[in-house]
């Protein structure tokens, strides 16, 4: 039996702009219907590799394919299978966002675009149709974009920042759009900087260092790279446990402490067990703790809640 092409795949791509190395041999497969998040912060070489899919700039060395097709010498072809929507949107000041819409779907040419389902998208991200993009906010041209492309059905998303500007609603209404894209069987890559978008969208994830792909898996399986955290609370004074395998106490009180645990958990159970234990919490490391490990830094064990940035 055959097997699929995959979406997009890369051979050793990279790109260097005089000096600067942007992108560092990128080797990259991402499979038919998968949602693939790509993290890093500014400057890691997302959006580079971006526009080598999209055969805007020329690989320096390597290549880029999107379900087999060359993506540097036949990008008409690969533009046919695919949807872009950039952090930053263009578009035309004097054409309204209906006319906008219309004009990017003729462009398209005999396949056309699914326009009941554009309605229901202009109807979800509640867009103004009839006003200038020149009276639109940056969230509102954003949703321009995401209107455009999605109204395509493309076997092919790709999305740089394709939230930027928009508030918490229309983030949902997004998660919603990209749920129903992965139910039909297209293919997202979602470059995000809010890492609970990534962590609630995305079947696999990479991550993104200075132009190298550092790290990539399922959530469960970059979270075995990780430590969980365990605190415990006691009746009386804490106690002073032997050392143990894998743990390390990363916090004190007078009648509690702090762990991270790297792998088993077993032996701090043991230990614990000889003494009155009031509370046991354990905390599986968030995709936010493996992302800032990875770059030197270490979570707050007891941060508040709010939004999830990698560029915080």
């Amino acid at each position: 039996m055959k097997l699929p092409v995959p979406a997009i795949q890369t051979w050793e791509l990279t790109k260097r702009y005089e000096e600067t190395l942007a992108l560092d041999r990128l080797e990259l497969k991402v499979e038919p219907g998968e949602v693939y998040g790509y993290l890093g912060p500014n400057g890691a070489g997302k959006t580079t590799t971006i526009r080598l899919l999209l055969g805007l700039h020329r690989p320096t060395s390597g290549r880029a394919e999107l379900f087999g097709i060359d993506a540097w010498t036949d990008p008409v072809g690969a533009h046919r299978r695919l949807a872009y929507v950039a952090g930053e949107p263009y578009l035309w000041p004097s054409l309204t966002a209906g006319e906008t819409l219309e004009f990017l779907a003729r462009l398209r040419g005999t396949e056309g675009v699914d326009r009941a389902y554009r309605d229901q998208l202009i109807e979800r991200f509640d867009l103004e149709a009839d006003k200038k993009v020149r009276a639109l906010s940056k969230g509102n041209r954003q949703k321009v974009q995401l209107v455009a492309a999605l109204e395509t059905r493309a076997d092919l998303l790709l999305l740089d920042e394709p939230t930027s500007g928009l508030d918490p609603l229309m983030e949902m209404a997004f998660r919603d759009s990209i749920t129903e894209a992965k139910e039909r069987g297209q293919t997202v890559l979602l470059s995000s900087h809010i890492l609970s978008e990534v962590e609630a969208l995305c079947d696999r994830i990479g991550i993104l260092r200075t132009g190298r792909l550092i790290e990539q898996g399922t959530l469960a399986e970059l979270r075995h790279l990780s430590a969980q955290t365990v605190e415990a609370t006691f009746a009386g004074a804490a106690p002073t446990l032997p050392p143990l395998p894998g743990v390390q106490v990363t916090g004190t009180a007078p009648n509690a402490l702090r762990f991270e645990v790297h792998g088993e958990i077993e032996p701090l159970i043991e230990a614990l067990a000889g003494h009155q234990v009031l509370t046991l919490h354990s905390r599986e490391p968030s995709l936010e703790d493996i992302f800032l490990r990875h770059y030197g830094q270490e979570p707050d064990a007891h941060r508040d809640g709010g939004e999830d940035r990698a560029d915080r």
